[in-house]
């Protein structure tokens, strides 16, 4: 029998980590617009995420910060000369698009694309298609650089098939308007995808023919497409992921999550029999205080031993509804059977939780060990992470920042130092 398991591929936090605002719709993010951010400090947060994943004993990877700042982009938009000549021209004249070709955006690899598993697809392969995130300028240019390193690191087709983008027309924000539901772990799963309509406060980023398009494109045929509560859209929850989370035959989400979850939890149920739904009710917990504290913005992770647990952001901790809900339903009695918080507040001042920070791929041991290995984490290479990040990565980065020549160079030189390592297996 094939055996499956896990991997989460973490977005390593760049060196060009900064608080500009860029994500309207993104509470947090528009929040702390203008503050100082720690870029060494957000990169070692996620980084311990990371090893307290490896320490409970699951597959952990990672992506690369992109190049930062990206000039091909700018010189997209008309200016030119060298490459510090043309920051500097952005700078001076549309300052904002400075900002967003600096942006650290691409740690959060939950927008970094939809991923089938093997037993969903007509080829058994797993299928990777590329977020194009259309909606924000400043994420709009990330897909290249994605597609890049998907490429790499899952480059063995006998298992894997990387597609291009779906076009820009058709908003796709990637797993974190994705969910599955399969039980057993290996079996073929139920695939779901969360859209938003338009007209409300704040952009509805994912949309229903993207969707469509990557599950023709993946060759999934049990799938379901459904609606996002325009309320929790409203509230902040600008992906799925913020108001829900799936994982094997769990169901994980706030009882406003979705615009008819009668129908949802039937569709799910007829395919799914031992389907166990743990809704959180508005009662116990409103819609604005899981946003603030991103509880569904959790981890849900099975741990060897067959337990599940989740891994959460030390918000939820600190929010009294939410860990009076915590407190009440985790635990060895119920299906969810421990609660782990991990500090990322540096992630999470922009708007990105423990969830936003990784991608899931679920895999067989043997294409598992096609993964090109300088991508996966163990302990010696997170201590060699750990150094490089705290040799090169800038201490702080204040908005005024992002616009000196001295900024630029340290992303470069803090980038180039990390792809070098990576010449030598980590």
């Amino acid at each position: 029998m094939t055996r499956f398991r896990e991997v989460n591929f973490d977005g390593l936090i760049g060196p060009s980590h900064n608080y500009a605002g860029l994500s309207h719709g993104n509470l947090a993010a528009t929040l702390h617009a203008g503050e100082t951010a720690y870029p060494r400090q957000a990169a070692l947060q996620g980084l311990g995420k990371m090893r307290l994943m490896l320490s409970l004993g699951l597959g952990q990877g990672f992506f690369l910060p992109h190049e930062r700042p990206n000039i091909g982009w700018l010189r997209a938009l008309g200016f030119s000369g060298t490459d510090d000549a043309v920051c500097a021209q952005a700078w001076a004249e549309e300052p904002s698009l400075l900002a967003q070709a600096i942006s650290a955006s691409p740690m959060w690899a939950a927008n970094a694309a939809t991923v089938s598993p093997a037993p969903d697809t007509a080829d058994g392969r797993v299928h990777f298609t590329p977020a194009n995130l259309s909606t924000m300028a400043h994420r709009s240019h990330e897909w290249p650089g994605t597609l890049a390193q998907l490429r790499r690191i899952f480059a063995d087709e006998r298992h894997f098939a990387v597609h291009e983008p779906v076009p820009a027309r058709f908003g796709d924000e990637g797993a974190a308007n994705f969910m599955r539901l399969a039980s057993p772990v290996g079996e073929r799963g139920i695939e779901i995808m969360v859209y938003g309509e338009p007209g409300g406060p704040f952009p509805a980023r994912q949309s229903a023919q993207a969707s469509r398009a990557i599950f023709r494109s993946h060759g999934v045929s049990d799938a379901l497409i459904v609606q996002q509560s325009p309320e929790a859209i409203a509230a902040g929850a600008f992906h799925n992921d913020v108001v829900a989370v799936a994982h094997e035959n769990i169901l994980f989400a706030h009882e406003q999550a979705f615009a008819d979850k009668d129908a949802l939890y039937a569709a799910i149920e007829a395919r799914c029999p031992d389907l166990v739904v743990v809704e959180v009710p508005a009662s116990e917990v409103p819609l604005r205080d899981a946003i603030a504290s991103y509880l569904f913005n959790s981890q849900l992770v099975t741990l060897p031993d067959g337990s599940r647990a989740l891994i959460l952001p030390i918000e939820c901790a600190e929010t009294a509804t939410v860990k009076a809900w915590i407190d009440a339903n985790v635990g060895a009695n119920g299906p969810i059977h421990a609660a782990h918080f991990v500090d990322v507040r540096e992630s999470m001042h922009n708007g990105g939780g423990p969830a936003c920070l990784r991608l899931r791929v679920l895999l067989s041991e043997e294409a598992e060990r096609a993964i090109h290995p300088a991508h996966l984490l163990n302990d010696r290479a997170a201590d060699r992470l750990e150094a490089l990040i705290t040799a090169h990565w800038p201490e702080r980065m204040a908005p005024s920042d992002i616009g000196l020549p001295e900024s630029w160079e340290a992303m470069r030189q803090a980038r180039a130092a990390l792809i070098a390592a990576l010449e030598q297996p980590l």
